[in-house]
C-alpha cells in the first residue's frame, strides 16, 4: 500500500506541473504520435501535447494519412519551432503533403525538416516553401529535385541542409540569392551542381561539402571568399578550391582511390598539393589518413610543400609508416603550431598495397622510403597488433623533433591497448627535455 501511494504521489507531482514544462518534457519524444498518447496517463495530461511547440511526423506503413490530419486538426499551439516530417514507403501520401509543409508554413515553423524516401523523388516541393520568413534552419533530405520556379524569400534562413538532392547551378544561385542571412551549408551528395559560387554570400562563414564515392557528383569548383570554416570530403579529388582567402579552420579527407596507374598517382599529388597550398592561412586543419598517405608519396619524391600558419593540426589517421613522411613534413612546414592531434580511425582506408607499387614503379626502395628522415620510428602495421611502450615513445620522438619550440600540446589518440601505458611512463623513456604536455586518449 505505501508503495501504491508513493508511485501515486510522484503521478500527481508530475501531472502538477506548468504547461509549459511538460510540453518542453514532450518535446524529446520521438514522434507526435507517442507524444498523443500520454493523454492516456490522465486528465491532465489529455491536451498538453496540443500546444508542444515541436512536431515530428513519421508517416509510414503503420501511421496514416488520416491520422496524421486527425492530429493536426487538434493542434493549438499559434507557433511551431520545430516540424520534422518523415515520409515513408506509401505512395498515396503524396496529395496531402502538400498539406502538411504547408501547416508548417502557417505556423511560423522556425526549423523544418522534410525527409524523403527515394520513391518520392517525383515530388515537386510546392512554390509557397521558397518564401517564408520565419524558417531559420531547413534540412532537405532524399532525391528531391529543387527547381524553384519562383523567387526564393529566405530571409530568416541561417542555415541550411541539403542531402541527396539535385540542383543546378542556377537553382543554387537562385537560392543563395533568397538567403541573405545564412551562415551554413551543407551539400551532401548533392548532384548536377558544377560551380558553387559563394562570392554573393558574405554572411556565409561555415560551409560542408560531401560529394558521392562512386561518381562525380557535387560542386566541381568551390568560390567561397567569406568562409571561415570548410569541411571537404572529395572521394576523387575532383573539386578544386577556386577561392577561401579567410578561410580559419578545414577538414579535408578523401576516398580509398586506386592508384592504378603513374598518372592518376602524380595528378592526386598535385591535387593535394594545392589544396594544402588552399589552407596555409588556415589556424586549424584537419587531415585525414588517405590524404596524408598522398603527401607521403609526394614527399619522398622530394615535391616541395607549402608553409602553414596552423596553429592547431589533427592528424585523422591510424599510425604507420605510410603516414610518416608526410607527418613529418606536415610538422617541420608549420612553424606556428600549438597543439598538435594524432589518431583516429580512419574509416576510408586506401589500399597501401597500391603506395608500394607507385614506389616502385618509381625506382624507390619500398624498405627504407618510408622511414623517419633521422632513421629513427618506422612504426610497420604489425605495432597495432603488440603495442610497446618503445613504439608509442618512438611516435612521441618523432614528432616533438619535427615541431617548433611553439608547441605546447600533443594528444595522441589510441587503441585501447596502448591505455596500459601511462602518461609518465611514456614521458619517462622520452630523450628530450621539454615543456610540451603529453596526453593519451583512448578511441
Amino acid at each position: 500500500m505505501t508503495d501504491d501511494r508513493k508511485i501515486e504521489g510522484a503521478e500527481d507531482l508530475i501531472s502538477n506541473l506548468p504547461d509549459v514544462i511538460l510540453q518542453h518534457i514532450l518535446c524529446f519524444v520521438p514522434t507526435t504520435k507517442v507524444a498523443i498518447r500520454t493523454s492516456l496517463l490522465s486528465r491532465r495530461w489529455r491536451h498538453v501535447w496540443c500546444e508542444v511547440p515541436s512536431l515530428p511526423l513519421d508517416v509510414g506503413t503503420l501511421t496514416t494519412a488520416a491520422s496524421v490530419n486527425e492530429a493536426l486538426t487538434r493542434y493549438t499551439a499559434p507557433k511551431t519551432k520545430s516540424f520534422h516530417l518523415t515520409i515513408k514507403y506509401v505512395m498515396k501520401n503524396i496529395p496531402y503533403m502538400d498539406t502538411w509543409i504547408k501547416f508548417a508554413m502557417s505556423h511560423s515553423v522556425e526549423n523544418l525538416s522534410l525527409d524523403f524516401l527515394h520513391h518520392y523523388y517525383r515530388y515537386k516541393l510546392p512554390d509557397f516553401l521558397y518564401n517564408s520568413s520565419s524558417v531559420k534552419q531547413l534540412n532537405i533530405n532524399r532525391n528531391q529535385t529543387i527547381v524553384p520556379q519562383c523567387t526564393v524569400s529566405w530571409t530568416s534562413l541561417h542555415k541550411l541542409s541539403l542531402k541527396f538532392c539535385r540542383l543546378s547551378d542556377e537553382s543554387m544561385a537562385k537560392i543563395l540569392s533568397g538567403c541573405p542571412v545564412l551562415e551554413y551549408l551543407k551539400l551532401y551528395h548533392c548532384g548536377e551542381l558544377n560551380v558553387l559560387d559563394l562570392s554573393q554570400s558574405p554572411r556565409l562563414r561555415t560551409l560542408e561539402v560531401i560529394r558521392n564515392m562512386t561518381t562525380v557528383r557535387g560542386p566541381r569548383q568551390i568560390v567561397a571568399p567569406h568562409i571561415h570554416c570548410l569541411r571537404l570530403y572529395d572521394p576523387q579529388l575532383s573539386c578544386s578550391l577556386v577561392d577561401v582567402a579567410s578561410l580559419t579552420e578545414a577538414r579535408l579527407e578523401i576516398s580509398c582511390v586506386s592508384l592504378n596507374s603513374d598518372f592518376n598517382a602524380n595528378f592526386l599529388q598535385v591535387v593535394v598539393l594545392k589544396m594544402l597550398e588552399n589552407l596555409k592561412n588556415a589556424e586549424k586543419v584537419k587531415l585525414g589518413r588517405n590524404f596524408i598517405q598522398i603527401l607521403s608519396l609526394a614527399e619522398i619524391r622530394g615535391v616541395p610543400f607549402p608553409v602553414l600558419k596552423v596553429k592547431a593540426l589533427t592528424l585523422d589517421t591510424k599510425i604507420s609508416h605510410y603516414v610518416i613522411p608526410g607527418i613529418e613534413r606536415l610538422l617541420q612546414n608549420s612553424p606556428d603550431l600549438e597543439k598538435l592531434t594524432v589518431g583516429g580511425r580512419a574509416p576510408f582506408r586506401m589500399p597501401v598495397v597500391f603506395l608500394d607499387k607507385y614506389l616502385k614503379l618509381q625506382g624507390f626502395n619500398v624498405n627504407k622510403c618510408w622511414r623517419s628522415k633521422d632513421g629513427g620510428a618506422s612504426w610497420n602495421e604489425e605495432h597495432c597488433v603488440d603495442a610497446k611502450l618503445e613504439h608509442v615513445a618512438s611516435l612521441v620522438e618523432l614528432l616533438l623533433i619535427n615541431c617548433t619550440e611553439k608547441l605546447y600540446k600533443i594528444v595522441l589518440l589510441l587503441d585501447e591497448r596502448y591505455l596500459k601505458f601511462k602518461t609518465e611512463d611514456l614521458t619517462a623513456t622520452l630523450s628530450h627535455n621539454n615543456n610540451v604536455t603529453i596526453v593519451l586518449i583512448s578511441l
